[in-house]
């Protein structure tokens, strides 16, 4: 199946999957839930959909069970709407770019402050040696154009 068209198809299943669980589903367990995406294998037999959950742990748990339990009747919905000769079988992964966007946050609130720490460090210091290591040449007033030794 070409490419552009398998992530047309997923688009339009994370599209349904959203509106479903926003309008129809209505578990009591179903937390906060965002669907991110939808990878559809080459043969579009098995769609896999990315979601995340706000809230804690126990209520990630609570909102997981609800998608299990959901999934037949969101299936049975995709199939209707995209009119496929199979509808791809779906599964619910929760989406882990919420808990590596956070650890980025964290490395770079850590990277910040030792810059500013070395900032700190740095005030007042002077550089070890001389100010200019580098040699100059002998006055250039000594230096006569018009002598031609070498």
């Amino acid at each position: 199946m070409d490419a552009a068209h398998t992530r047309r198809i997923a688009e339009r299943i994370s599209k349904i999957v959203a509106q479903m669980l926003e309008r129809r589903i209505k578990d009591p367990r179903l937390g906060f839930v965002t669907v991110t995406e939808a990878r559809l294998t080459s043969d579009l037999r098995e769609a896999t959909v990315f979601y995340t959950v706000y809230g804690t742990p126990e209520e990630r748990a609570e909102t997981a069970a609800a998608l299990r339990s959901a999934t037949g009747v969101i299936r049975s919905e995709v199939g209707r709407q995209i009119g496929l000769r199979h509808t791809p079988s779906l599964e619910f992964v929760p989406d882990a770019l919420p808990d590596s966007a956070r650890r980025i946050d964290d490395l770079v609130a850590a990277a910040r402050e030792a810059d500013a720490e070395l900032a700190r460090t740095r005030e007042g210091a002077q550089w070890a040696g001389d100010p200019d290591p580098y040699r100059k040449p002998a006055d250039a007033d000594d230096w006569d154009e018009d002598d031609d030794t070498e």
